[in-house]
């Protein structure tokens, strides 16, 4: 099984910073978890951005956050 994919998503997302809005600059992974939340009950963007944040959802409701933060820091 080939995990480089997987790998490259999370590497890409450690380095990810929002775009738009009231969090525009900081980083995927540092934004509020209460503001993964509103996106994960109102529906996250389409496209790549929308996958990233699903993703850090993911992660922080999960408690694994860390994991990305350190890959950032690398």
């Amino acid at each position: 099984m080939n995990l480089q994919p997987q790998k490259d998503f999370l590497i890409t997302l450690s380095h990810t910073k929002m775009p738009f809005g009231k969090y525009k600059g900081n980083y995927l992974i540092d934004l509020p978890e209460y503001y993964i939340v509103w996106y994960a009950n109102k529906g996250f963007p389409k496209g790549l951005l929308g996958q990233q944040m699903q993703t850090v959802y993911e992660l922080k409701t999960n408690g694994l956050e860390h994991l990305v933060r350190n890959i950032k820091n690398f």
